[in-house]
């Protein structure tokens, strides 16, 4: 009986907690009617707790040669000075131009016939006696007769078209030891009562840098691009949390 009480208990003080949660962002949203969405604050992205720095294997290291007397500086793109982004904090334009088409069409088809025929003509004298224990007339000349056929049929095609065309600028944020740049950069646009979100994350080559200072996203490591939404388009979009919850227990 205790158990019972108790097991209750726990459904109502979550079922209570799921109410909460849902009426604080119900009151959240109630609060901001009439208004746009506000945007994120500027912040340093390496502050967040969520933040991690890179760790990859690196290379060993190289000494840098300098050349004594010379006006002309190795890697350099301008005749005094390199204005390619380099350091931490400075910035770089990232182009994003993805076009991506992909058709897979598969077609299985198997069939498969069995036929099995068995008589017994002589079955140590009995097989006359076979007629009283069947409710009908046996015949030993055909006494197994099994027909099988089989025929399975598949089908799979899948069709996918995706295009995006963009520009990011984004801030290193960490040098690597083998002096390769991380990169991460955040753009958010209001349009009515709707913010777009574009967020990127990578790691580039300090020589793919162009020299206007881009980069391609053909050419950043472990590319993170992450485009989405939040206002009262996106909220009507969402399904409510009873219905995801639903979605997710449900069986059939």
């Amino acid at each position: 009986m205790k158990n019972k009480i108790y097991r209750k208990n726990r459904i109502f003080l979550a079922v209570l907690l799921a109410v909460a949660i849902s009426g604080c962002n119900a009151l959240n949203r109630i609060s901001n009617l009439g208004k746009e969405p506000k945007f994120s604050a500027i912040e340093n992205p390496t502050t967040k707790s969520d933040y991690k720095p890179i760790s990859m294997p690196m290379p060993a290291p190289v000494l840098a040669l300098h050349n004594p007397n010379s006006l002309w500086r190795k890697g350099s793109r301008a005749f005094f000075k390199d204005l390619r982004a380099s350091q931490i904090g400075d910035i770089v334009t990232v182009t994003i131009a993805v076009d991506d088409q992909a058709d897979i069409g598969n077609e299985t088809t198997r069939t498969r016939t069995t036929d099995e025929d068995a008589d017994a003509i002589a079955l140590l004298g009995y097989q006359g006696a076979l007629g009283s224990l069947l409710p009908e007339a046996v015949n030993p000349n055909s006494l197994l007769d099994i027909n099988s056929t089989t025929t399975n049929t598949g089908t799979g095609t899948i069709e996918r078209d995706e295009q995006i065309t963009l520009q990011v600028a984004a801030i290193v944020t960490q040098v690597l030891p083998n002096g390769n740049l991380v990169l991460h950069g955040r753009q958010e646009m209001r349009v009515n009562f709707e913010v777009r979100e574009i967020q990127i994350a990578g790691v580039i080559r300090p020589q793919d840098i162009t020299s206007a200072n881009t980069v391609s996203h053909q050419q950043i490591a472990e590319l993170r691009v992450a485009y989405g939404g939040r206002g009262q388009i996106s909220d009507f979009q969402q399904p409510r949390y009873g219905t995801q919850i639903i979605d997710i227990l449900f069986p059939f």
